[in-house]
């Protein structure tokens, strides 16, 4: 499998977990179980892809996306996961403004490859525990190529049931994110505010 064919399927997925912002919540874990967590899986899974293959337009899509996902993700994590050790020192306020920015980003980066996946599919197949969350275990059938095996990272720390990672055929979203982010970070020399300008603009 080509390496951009497994980076554009990260974007569908990814980029879908990334378009939601959760609000910051320090909320007691729940009594998650492996059924639950494949079950949340299950379910964004088919309203994902019930959007994606509607033929409806682009920016409909998206709107629709980001409603099913701030369902799901726990995008607080992964937009902190992303800036990196800056997440530490940065102010609520200015925080706020990139996770927003962020938001915007991922929704351009990643928005343009949707149409790519109608007719493919994923299918669920199981949740093992890991440490202090849940890894379930999917397979995705993407037309004309080989499946991939995707694995989604779920957790209830949040004080809900949500994924804050997925790893597709060893490429994880978050250490990408964190990649890119840290690369444009640097370029500002550590510029929170002026990194929360180039993502407004960038994607």
């Amino acid at each position: 499998m080509p390496n951009e064919t497994r980076r554009g399927f990260l974007g569908l997925v990814g980029a879908a977990t990334l378009v939601a912002l959760s609000p910051l919540a320090a909320r007691p874990a729940l009594a998650l179980s492996a059924d639950q967590a494949q079950a949340m899986i299950q379910t964004s899974v088919d309203e994902v892809y019930t959007v994606i293959n509607s033929g409806k337009p682009l920016p409909q899509m998206l709107a629709e996306f980001e409603v099913i996902f701030a369902r799901y993700a726990d995008v607080d994590v992964i937009a902190r996961s992303a800036l990196g050790p800056a997440a530490r020192q940065v102010g609520a306020q200015e925080f706020a403004a990139y996770k927003t920015a962020f938001q915007g980003y991922i929704g351009r980066k990643y928005g343009k490859r949707f149409r790519e996946f109608i007719g493919s599919k994923i299918e669920v197949q199981g949740a093992k525990a890991v440490k202090s969350f849940y890894a379930v275990n999917s397979v995705a059938y993407l037309n004309g190529r080989a499946p991939m095996q995707v694995e989604w990272h779920v957790s209830d720390k949040s004080g809900s049931v949500r994924y804050f990672n997925i790893i597709i055929e060893g490429i994880n979203m978050l250490a990408t994110e964190r990649t890119e982010i840290a690369a444009m970070l640097a370029r500002r020399k550590g510029d929170i505010a002026a990194l929360t300008a180039d993502l407004q603009q960038a994607g």
